[in-house]
């Protein structure tokens, strides 16, 4: 059997996706990187027996290399491979900055496979050129090349690209509710792919699914075998069954969670504060888009005023932000 390796990314290098509007890749400081690395492990413990693998920081090799070693590996590669890439010719036809620091990410992936004498190693079809950057460095250091397996990627909740700038993520330390709430609101389209590669559903299952709704069944029912699948499987079969009653009282009967969150306030304290304090919203300006985009409710009351402020009479009062934020407001 393999030994699973996982390798946390400390190492400050070129991060992030070309989904937004920058010009080049975003560089994550050593904090925010620090700050990210908090889940990680945990997260990959979702789908790895954390305890029977190895886990190491990369920056136990990086940091220790020398100049001549990384031009050594530099060697390797030739400047059209790296700019003949879709996605970074794209951005040089497009006259878009792109760093030689980026250049140089994929020696620090492809060294990563040196370090650890790696035989396979996963990835999305999306890391291709740095996965197989592997396979150009391995036989520098007399190791036979790597493996490499690829996972097709899956679209966000929205129909686009799976971005956490974007918010369309379902990510694996989600609670049971969210998760099953995100999951029943991606376009039917997409639930057979999801289906597909995201649960360990028989694939005659998954072909029995899709026939049903080819056939006119209702999307809801295939999104709810979806959901609980998804919930079982990164938590179990109990949150997944509550998951789903929360979601038939709070989204198909228009009800209100029976376990909610309660906040006492003074009348006259803004509804912004409130939801930026409940960490509803992460600042005051992203609680301000979601007021002015409807997505805020007090009493079923659109809140439309970004200034509105408790009244009063307001004394026990029901906040909804977005889809699945809910809070009880008792003023004394």
């Amino acid at each position: 059997g393999h030994q699973i390796v996982f390798i946390v990314g400390d190492f400050t290098g070129v991060i992030g996706d070309t989904s937004d509007k920058d010009s080049e890749r975003p560089m994550l400081s050593e904090e925010t990187i620090a700050e990210n690395m908090k889940n990680y492990v945990e997260q990959a413990g979702k789908i790895i027996d954390i305890t029977k693998a190895e886990v190491h920081s990369n920056s136990e090799w990086l940091g220790k290399l020398t100049y001549s070693e990384i031009g050594r590996q530099a060697d390797a590669f030739s400047l059209s491979e790296f700019t003949s890439r879709e996605n970074i010719k794209k951005r040089l036809d497009e006259g878009k900055r792109v760093s030689l620091r980026e250049l140089l990410y994929p020696l620090m992936q492809g060294y990563d496979s040196v370090a650890i004498q790696a035989d396979v190693e996963l990835g999305g079809t999306d890391q291709r050129f740095n996965l197989l950057a592997g396979r150009h460095l391995q036989p520098l250091y007399d190791q036979k090349p790597q493996d490499i397996l690829m996972g097709n990627l899956i679209l966000g909740t929205d129909g686009r690209k799976m971005s956490s700038s974007w918010g369309n993520t379902i990510n694996l330390l989600d609670s049971p509710n969210d998760m099953f709430g995100k999951v029943m609101s991606i376009p039917d389209e997409l639930i057979v792919t999801y289906l597909v590669h995201c649960t360990r559903v028989p694939m005659e299952d998954v072909e029995k699914v899709e026939q049903e709704m080819k056939g006119g069944a209702n999307p809801k029912n295939s999104k709810v075998f979806l959901a609980k699948m998804l919930v079982s499987m990164y938590h179990d079969e109990g949150a997944a069954e509550e998951a789903e009653k929360h979601f038939q009282n709070v989204f198909s009967e228009k009800g209100v969670p029976e376990e909610i969150i309660e906040r006492r306030s003074m009348a006259g304290e803004e509804i912004i504060d409130i939801i930026v304090e409940l960490e509803f919203a992460g600042s005051k300006g992203e609680a301000r888009r979601l007021i002015e985009q409807g997505g805020v409710e007090l009493n079923q009351e659109k809140v439309t005023d970004v200034k509105r402020a408790l009244l009063p009479t307001e004394n026990e009062a029901i906040l909804k932000v977005g889809k699945r934020n809910f809070a009880r407001i008792l003023i004394p």
